[in-house]
């Protein structure tokens, strides 16, 4: 069947309230952080994996399996080898509660593959790996999880925190046998008590070290799950500000007939979108302006804006794209393949988001401040300045044509900031009764698109945004300069988008 391939640069820039220089010497660096392997569900010996993510350019990735338990042994089994190797055929001591021959999460985390991650880290000296997993979050769906804590340490390596956390948490591992040295006693109760409990615990052990990112959180596919809503977004970020501080809105499986394996709203719950499907390959929380993701920003909320490739297979009648082959994370790290900076420069908002190679730079910027910064004048007018470079250069499209896709136009999105809600007193544990409408609410009036430059100037569009052409530089570089009236004590936020297709173009770009 022939794909549809869209090009697209998603970005966010956060301006408000404060000065912040953005002065150290650091770079862009190009990640997906959510990948499976035969470890669980996934086609590939996570060696294969790691191959593919070298070969498609990445500077850092995170193999992100399921939580739960599985029965195959991810080194030795995958399409890759033509081999299927079970943990219950090795002589391999099982431990914890019996699980008919699988393996629980926890020690496959802890005592293997991690150990192939290790081994990967010396293959690839100049990559940044990391050991995640996604966890199966109770009452909700997905998220990618990372614990640093002492993956990189010098001496003893491990990734115990990790493994204790998907034990503690996972709505899918029902493991009993108090592993690891771990005296908490488990909350069996998988709803989104149990989410914020999880929560809770990251901000208070590792607040510095660890993401909680939902996945593909417009898809609905659990029953007994509540998915994600705006309101479940709202009491974890409060929660957890410095571990809940993004999500997953452009999902993988971009190659799949009904894109993202986003379903049909008729059908939920179980299965179904939030949303109907993809736009554009982008989830409706941020597809929408004035939609769920700016009902966020527009209360100051530090949440960003992320993509990955969700790469279970690559089959060449069908399969996702292999990370980086389509869509990559771009992140502004002050220390190049050091974990530390790089949860911190996730944390810090100064990341876009790349579809199909379409650009491979971008600096977005108000005064001193760049993405998720934030910039105080006590002027009435400020200038937005962007620069990006739209390559020559090939990408990956298997498909045929759109090769070296060229950038047609990008918008600047504004939208202005009031006040952040706080949770209510008591929490649902089910997720649902209790909440305020305005809690509820995932949607903004104040946000619009202030702006729009393309190669050549156009006449307005039904909004009276007309297309401004830009300045080019030479070898790719686009610059723009815009000038902008704020009312005096006005607090704002500025984001970007942008594509390879022509406005109103049919089934690619709505009205």
């Amino acid at each position: 069947m022939k794909k549809n391939i869209n090009k697209k640069l998603i970005a966010a820039i956060f301006l408000n309230a404060a000065v912040i220089s953005v002065t150290a010497q650091g770079s862009y660096v190009t990640g997906d952080f959510h990948q499976h392997t035969t470890y669980t569900d996934g086609s590939y010996t996570i060696g294969h994996m790691m191959e593919m993510n070298n070969k498609f350019g990445l500077d850092w990735w995170a193999n992100s399996e399921h939580g739960g338990s599985d029965a195959d042994w991810g080194i030795a089994t995958g399409i890759d080898l033509g081999a299927s190797i079970k943990w219950s055929d090795t002589g391999i001591t099982l431990k914890g509660k019996e699980n008919n021959g699988k393996m629980w999460r926890w020690q496959s985390l802890s005592e293997w593959s991690f150990r192939d991650i290790r081994l990967y880290r010396k293959v690839f000296p100049s990559k940044l790996i990391i050991q995640a997993y996604e966890m199966n979050v109770p009452g909700h769906e997905h998220a990618s999880i990372a614990i640093i804590g002492n993956q990189f340490d010098e001496s003893v390596p491990d990734v115990n925190a990790l493994a204790q956390f998907e034990y503690l948490f996972d709505s899918s591992d029902a493991d009993d046998s108090q592993p690891l040295n771990i005296a908490e006693s488990k909350n069996f109760n998988n709803n989104h008590g149990k989410a914020v409990e999880a929560l809770k615990w990251l901000q208070q052990n590792y607040p510095g070290q660890s993401w909680v990112i939902p996945a593909h959180p417009e898809r609905y596919r659990y029953t007994g799950s509540t998915g994600w809503n705006i309101e479940h977004f709202r009491d974890l970020n409060n929660i957890a500000p410095d571990v809940f501080f993004g999500f997953e809105s452009i999902p993988g499986h971009q190659s799949a007939g009904n894109r993202g394996e986003y379903g049909d709203e008729s059908k939920r719950p179980p299965y179904g979108s939030y949303g109907l499907c993809t736009y554009g390959g982008v989830g409706w929380m941020s597809a929408k302006v004035g939609g769920l993701w700016d009902a966020l920003l527009s209360e100051g909320r530090n949440f960003w804006l992320f993509a990955n490739s969700d790469c279970h297979n690559n089959e060449a009648n069908g399969g996702d794209f292999f990370p980086g082959e389509y869509q990559k994370n771009y992140t502004y790290v002050s220390e190049k393949n050091n974990a530390q900076a790089l949860v911190d420069g996730l944390r810090s908002g100064n990341s876009y988001v790349v579809m199909g190679d379409l650009i491979d730079s971008l600096s977005f910027t108000i005064g001193s401040a760049s993405m998720g910064g934030t910039y105080t004048t006590a002027e009435n007018e400020i200038t937005i300045n962007i620069r990006l470079r739209d390559p020559e250069s090939e990408n990956h499209n298997r498909y045929g044509g759109s090769k070296t896709p060229e950038l047609d136009h990008f918008d600047i999105i504004a939208g202005t900031v009031g006040t952040l809600l706080q949770s209510p007193e008591t929490i649902p544990a089910d997720g649902i009764t209790g909440y305020s409408d305005e809690y509820k609410k995932d949607s903004v009036s104040t946000t619009k698109v202030i702006a729009r430059f393309g190669k050549t100037n156009a006449s307005a569009d039904p909004d009276g945004i007309v297309t401004e052409a830009w300045s080019e530089e030479g070898n790719g570089f686009i610059n723009v300069s815009y000038t902008l009236n704020i009312p005096t004590g006005q607090k704002m936020y500025f984001r970007l988008r942008g594509t390879n297709h022509a406005l109103n173009t049919p089934n690619e770009t709505d009205a």
